[in-house]
């Protein structure tokens, strides 16, 4: 049976080439780098030059990433410590109705400790509206938290207008960008923003590393006491091995990711209208234009997308229903009934993520048996035989 993973959006292989820088990190230079001899300072000076690797591709210095332990560690200490650090200030906080769950449930917590959360609204395709944004803010606002691109739809956000919106009424700003830096171009700088999250899981990095970019001259409570590592701001010895194979990743991806947004891009299309050639009823969810390279999300009339998502992986095929991390959740997707989406539509979703080896063969072979996956599922289906006898 062939094995094709078209769920890149939930994680992506290590590329060999990382893993293999990871490895002196795991076996021979292995020193605490908080230790002042040799085996220390080896660990130390791979570390610095990894974060200037990071830092240099989204437009950073150096002294602004902050190593973490993956992109809902990073979204925790943004929303976190820029709202304990500035409560002298206000308790208002800003951020969407889709965000992901790192975002969404931080800011429930920070509801609980006395923050008001206003929660902006999307349109039918996911997309913020700056104007909802300038009408929320008020003189208590003190950070807004929007997402680059959406991870369920890959509807990709206005930063730079929110950017400007946010820079202009003094409030920090912050976006998860975990799944888009790798995949298009992110310059913090052009963006606008304060903070940013990173995850070099999604960048064919290794798991369990990621970064908070911090703007200079803004200040976080950490969450992490201890050691005062990466300046205090988060505690705990560093991944030494994980933080170089997340640079190594970095630059293989910057090297590869001009030409792999174009082949991804024409990818998703083709499939794309595949998919809605080849079979009836079926609605793309998110933006049609304004989305990342290798997101589709559809909804499949009459048949839940869970049942699709099952039947292909007794193929073989690995898709996703929406973010894996909140997969245990077998309620409709939040992100779906945000756009409007009735509840029905929302379980009948599916997201396919392509990623840099993704064929076209594989594209081919999974249209095929997923026509054959619906057929057999919409011929099972009341709610099939009912829209047939009422279209």
């Amino acid at each position: 049976m062939k094995r094709i993973y078209l769920d890149y959006a939930a994680t992506t292989p290590t590329d060999p080439e990382a893993a293999k820088a990871m490895l002196p990190y795991l076996t021979e230079t292995f020193g605490n780098p908080s230790s002042e001899h040799s085996f220390g300072l080896e660990a130390r000076e791979a570390i610095e030059e990894a974060r200037s690797k990071v830092a240099a591709f989204i437009g950073a210095h150096n002294d602004e990433i902050v190593f973490t332990g993956g992109g809902t560690e990073a979204d925790n200490l943004a929303l976190k410590g820029i709202a304990l650090n500035n409560k002298s200030r206000g308790n208002h906080i800003i951020t969407t109705s889709i965000e992901h769950p790192a975002v969404i449930e931080t800011s429930k917590y920070l509801e609980k400790l006395g923050f008001k959360v206003t929660y902006l609204p999307v349109d039918s395709q996911g997309l913020v509206d700056p104007d909802d944004l300038k009408k929320a803010i008020t003189t208590k606002t003190i950070l807004v938290s929007i997402m680059h691109a959406n991870n369920e739809v890959g509807t990709i956000e206005p930063i730079a207008d929110i950017g400007r919106i946010t820079k202009e009424a003094g409030i920090y700003f912050h976006t998860d960008a975990v799944q888009t830096v790798g995949h298009i171009p992110v310059d913090v700088n052009m963006l606008g923003v304060d903070l940013l999250s990173i995850s070099a899981h999604k960048l064919y990095g290794p798991k369990g590393i990621g970064a908070l970019y911090v703007r200079k001259g803004t200040e976080i409570t950490p969450l992490l006491h201890g050691g005062g590592q990466e300046k205090k701001r988060r505690s705990g010895t560093e991944n030494t091995a994980s933080i170089v194979g997340f640079a190594r990743a970095i630059e293989i991806t910057a090297q590869e990711m001009p030409a792999e947004v174009t082949r991804q891009t024409s990818l998703r299309n083709r499939l794309t209208a595949a998919i809605q050639e080849q079979i009836d009823s079926v609605k793309l969810n998110g933006h049609p234009l304004i989305r990342l390279p290798n997101n589709i999300n559809i909804s499949i009339d009459y048949i839940e997308g869970e049942s699709v998502m099952l039947n292909l992986d007794l193929e073989g095929i690995s898709v996703s229903t929406g973010s894996a991390c909140s997969s245990a959740d077998h309620g409709p997707s939040h992100v779906m009934l945000a756009m409007g989406l009735p509840r029905e539509q929302a379980y009948s979703s599916l997201r396919i993520t392509l990623g840099k080896w993704t064929t076209s063969e594989e594209t081919d072979y999974a249209l095929d048996v997923l026509k054959r996956i619906v057929s057999k599922l919409r011929a099972m289906s009341p709610l099939f035989a009912k829209g047939k006898n009422t279209g």
